[in-house]
């Protein structure tokens, strides 16, 4: 796994802008945000635990700020509408786009609502080319072991869609697509975080306890690369432990562990041999199949090994390069029924897609490969 396009592994989450509560004291600059990343942390793992109750597809089964932050585990921070003079960049893999206009009187504009084609299943095709993304995985060197004083770095391009609603009036509106910059130390006790319409161009960090004072835990659904290091790589245990660990989380067992096999694929910089693990580990996972033709976030086209989640509707697709088996990134497409408030997401509709542009080690925090080199 180098460091370049080729072999990324990305990432986020977004929020009600009037969910959190306001704060009754001043705090050093940054610290709101990171309060917010902790407290949303919290919410999450909340609404993973609790059991949903079934949906129903065609009257919006999920809402949107749950399904969002399924989707997006690790510590993020609620992205903010933003004001655009133009389109999503030339490179995003839209078919065509709709309308949004709908959002009511005050409410700032946001990128295009994302329309794909859907690709086709092969149903048994899963397996065959597990095992040859497992072998061309197996062929790449991951990074070198990481000292304590280094920074695992991360730069994704992402975007979305979800439905807003504004004094009583639902529409269907896209995030624009951006550039999501991380950077965490090996044992995750330091990290800095800059995202285009969240963040500020300087960032906030992602360093210090949590809301309670507790020193952050790393788990399956919020690793560090230390804890990646040490995950067992026989395929049959690492799939036993990530089923016993997310048991109770999800929609059902066998869609939990896909989507936190993906989040681990995209979330971080995992060593060779874990990598390769976790391909062989969602070989083994029901209902996996495989789709001819999927576009990340960066317009590049490739194959993917995706799963449907029956009870919304909505397929989670890992893209990767058609000739080098490289992992480019996920996304997550509306392919039966409709979802979300009103059954507004309809199929072709790209919930969430992810590009991953670069994965490093580098010696500083804001230091990027290019910058080290």
């Amino acid at each position: 796994m180098n460091a370049d396009l080729s072999q990324p592994h990305p990432a986020e989450r977004e929020q009600s802008e009037h969910f959190l509560p306001s704060v009754g004291r001043e705090l050093p600059a940054g610290r709101h945000e990171f309060h917010k990343e902790r407290l949303m942390t919290r919410i999450h793992d909340d609404l993973r635990t609790a059991a949903p109750a079934r949906p129903t597809r065609a009257t919006g089964s999920r809402s949107p700020f749950l399904r969002r932050t399924l989707l997006r585990r690790p510590v993020l921070l609620p992205v903010a509408a933003c004001v655009l003079a133009g389109t999503i960049a030339t490179g995003a893999h839209l078919l065509g786009t709709q309308d949004d206009t709908d959002r009511g009187a005050g409410v700032a504009a946001t990128g295009p609502v994302l329309i794909t084609r859907i690709g086709a299943v092969d149903p048994k095709g899963a397996p065959q080319l597990l095992d040859r993304i497992s072998l061309a995985a197996a062929g790449v060197t991951g990074p070198a072991p990481v000292r304590g004083d280094q920074f695992i770095y991360i730069g994704t391009k992402s975007a979305g869609t979800h439905v807003r609603s504004v004094n009583g009036k639902s529409s269907l509106v896209g995030d624009e697509l951006h550039l999501r910059q991380t950077w965490r130390s090996p044992d995750g006790t330091k990290g800095w975080l800059i995202e285009p319409g969240t963040t500020g161009t300087e960032g906030i960090t992602l360093a210090g306890p949590t809301e309670t004072g507790q020193t952050p835990t790393a788990t399956l659904n919020a690793p560090t690369y230390d804890y990646l290091a040490a995950l067992p790589t026989d395929p049959d245990v690492l799939l036993q432990k990530i089923y016993t660990e997310t048991r109770g989380k999800g929609r059902t067992p066998d869609q939990e562990a896909f989507t936190t096999i993906g989040d681990l694929l995209r979330e971080s910089y995992p060593p060779a041999a874990l990598t390769v693990a976790l391909y062989k580990a969602a070989a083994k996972i029901p209902g996996v199949v495989t789709v001819d033709d999927a576009v990340d976030a960066a317009g590049r086209h490739g194959v993917a090994v995706a799963r449907l989640d029956d009870t919304s509707g909505q397929r989670t697709e890992w893209i990767f390069d058609s000739t080098t088996l490289a992992f480019l990134g996920e996304r997550t497409v509306q392919v039966e029924g409709s979802s979300g408030e009103q059954g507004l997401i309809k199929p072709g509709t790209v919930v969430f897609t992810h590009a991953v542009m670069t994965r490093a080690v580098v010696d500083r925090i804001k230091d990027t490969p290019a910058r080290s080199s």
